[in-house]
């Protein structure tokens, strides 16, 4: 039996249309690393920046096109804003890979408690990563200000009072530079404990072992990473 061309046509029509349809493939979620690997894969990637050997992961097109779908970043990083530490750069990371919160001194403020426990709780991210850096301008202006008694002015004044705290900490020996210096670090462990202090979603992870807490330090000169 021979169909003519509007007959063939139909009859494909209504054959396609009877077959089963597929189901819409869902997108895949990633195998989330836990705190440890995630801590491993950022001491790496930072170790590759040190040395110059970038891999530069996760930022092309293809990327891209997979976040459209949604994220899942192994860590949240609490970082300054200063612009010689991106974090994405100086963990040699890319794109959705990190969760990142930045302020000037890393403070935590409401705002800032408040992405970090979206992340946790609705993210996932097993890791916080609370990272400062040498010579910090948020931390020296406390330093100053500390020293002066005179008052920062306007709303960097807020931001001194936040680390106030851990310049007392760093204490009033030595020079300018050393003091600074501590005081940084002790600005990263303050900042570490306000974390669950302040927030009871983080402490309950915490204490759950669902997610960790890191502290930071990058050198502004070797571009390398001493955790505490």
């Amino acid at each position: 039996m021979h169909l003519s061309i509007p007959a063939l046509v139909f009859l494909l029509i209504v054959t396609s249309c009877s077959l089963p349809q597929r189901p819409a493939t869902a997108p895949q979620v990633p195998v989330m690393p836990n705190a440890t690997q995630a801590l491993s894969k950022l001491k790496q990637g930072n170790q590759r920046f040190a040395n110059h050997m970038q891999n530069h992961p996760d930022q092309g097109g293809k990327r891209v096109h997979q976040l459209a779908q949604g994220q899942h970043p192994i860590a949240t990083v609490l970082a300054c804003a200063d612009s010689r530490v991106p974090p994405e750069i100086v963990f040699d990371q890319g794109l959705g890979d990190l969760f990142v919160v930045r302020e000037a001194g890393h403070v935590a403020d409401d705002a800032t408690l408040g992405s970090i426990e979206y992340a946790v709780e609705h993210l996932k991210t097993p890791l916080i990563v609370v990272l400062g850096h040498e010579s910090c301008g948020a931390v020296t202006a406390a330093v100053d200000v500390m020293d002066s008694h005179q008052p920062a002015g306007g709303h960097i004044e807020l931001l001194v009072e936040d680390i106030r705290p851990a310049v007392q900490k760093a204490g009033t020996h030595g020079s300018r530079e050393s003091r600074i210096a501590r005081a940084v670090t002790a600005n990263v462990k303050l900042v570490m404990g306000q974390l669950t202090r302040n927030d009871a979603a983080l402490a309950k992870a915490v204490s759950a072992g669902a997610v960790r807490i890191v502290g930071a330090v990058y050198d502004l000169h070797t571009g390398r990473i001493t955790w505490l």
